[in-house]
């Protein structure tokens, strides 16, 4: 044999041994499991104060070793470390598995954190009713405290009862109506949580709507009901039923007329009483309308506004498109192109004023009457 057929018999025997050893210390560790336990940074473990003092605690972590809570993380969890006298069992978080004392460094604050998202986790899950009080108000919701975490209740997750019913979108005003609901308890439900991201949103329209959803099954799309105006915002009109002041209802700003409204108390007020029809029940909302109780004025305007025919109409409001006539119980529009522009048509006419004008064109089916202003106007 000469040296290189040596070097390469003794390399390879040499390989194999190495995978003997290790294969049978592979197997050690499955025949042992027990004698081989592992902790990584993160993990969550629990142990016995062997001792204390103002500066550190010392816990038996078992067969993790020992582990070490410092000063600067006793300062982050008083509360715990209080309570964590020798003998006592804790719960903490690995930061460090081998520190530079050769201990396993322990937080008590990152545990106290990682346990309550895992409660929050499990919250969502359920999806649990629970209350919670609001600790501070801004433009866009309420913060609150779930579990230790801080939680936000966005505007648009009140319920009807508490959503901020103001009559224009001035945000002071909003935030205003939202700080009355500071300290008062809501009853929510977990609408999104991410412990990596610490994102908790909760919702208490979320809550109110899984009560709902049993009230509403007493009631079907097509069905006139009685109720009373309990809000009124820009998008439309709240309204309670009278049989079950539980169930509230919306009628969409579209759905008040036959015509467009800008401002819904232009055909209620709040408490008046109401006659109105369910179009619709979804996910425990009911959409009701009042203007399909009424007559539809479109079902004869063929016949009383003739192309070529004079009508009185006021102007109801002036946009960049044109000017909305009232004529009777419809609506009617004077195309800004026949005035040249907004600021020549602003200046032939006001709102609230009353015009003569010409029928150019009526569509009834697509619910559209087109007008002129007449030239001596």
């Amino acid at each position: 044999m000469n040296c290189l057929d040596f070097q390469f018999t003794f390399g390879y025997a040499r390989e194999a041994m190495v995978r003997v050893k290790q294969n049978a210390f592979t197997n050690f560790i499955k025949d042992h499991g027990d004698l081989f336990t592992f902790v990584k940074a993160g993990d969550l473990v629990a142990g016995r104060v062997i001792a204390k003092n103002p500066r550190t605690i010392i816990v038996d972590l078992g067969t993790y070793g020992t582990g070490v809570i410092y000063r600067g993380e006793l300062m982050h969890a008083r509360d715990v470390a209080r309570k964590a006298e020798v003998g006592t069992d804790i719960q903490a978080k690995v930061v460090e598995v081998d520190n530079e004392d050769g201990f396993v460094e322990l937080s008590l604050a990152a545990a106290a954190r990682q346990q309550s998202w895992l409660k929050l986790e499990e919250l969502f899950g359920k999806e649990e009713v629970f209350a919670v009080a609001p600790s501070a108000a801004n433009k866009g919701g309420l913060v609150a405290d779930v579990e230790g975490v801080k939680a936000f209740l966005p505007a648009s997750q009140l319920s009807p009862e508490h959503y901020p019913r103001v009559e224009d979108s001035d945000k002071g005003k909003i935030e205003a109506k939202l700080a009355e609901l500071i300290g008062k308890e809501l009853k929510v439900k977990i609408i999104d949580c991410n412990p990596r991201t610490e994102k908790l949103i909760i919702s208490e329209r979320a809550a109110a709507e899984a009560n709902t959803a049993e009230l509403v099954k007493a009631y079907s799309a097509g069905q006139v009901i009685e109720g009373i105006v309990s809000g009124i915002a820009d998008f439309g009109v709240f309204v309670k039923f009278t049989d079950n002041p539980e169930v509230e209802g919306l009628i969409h700003v579209s759905e008040l007329a036959y015509r467009t409204v800008t401002n819904p108390k232009e055909i209620v007020n709040l408490n008046d009483a109401v006659r109105a029809q369910i179009i619709d029940i979804k996910d425990g909302k009911v959409s009701l309308s009042l203007k399909v109780l009424a007559e539809n004025p479109w079902k004869d305007a063929a016949s009383a506004y003739a192309v070529g025919s004079e009508v009185q109409g006021e102007v109801y409001a002036l946009t960049p498109f044109g000017a909305i006539i009232n004529i009777g119980g419809l609506q009617g529009q004077a195309h800004v192109t026949d005035f040249g522009g907004v600021d020549e048509m602003k200046k032939r006419l006001e709102k609230g004023k009353r015009y003569t004008f010409v029928v150019k064109d009526i569509k009834p089916d697509e619910e559209r009457i087109t007008l002129t202003l007449k030239a001596s106007d």
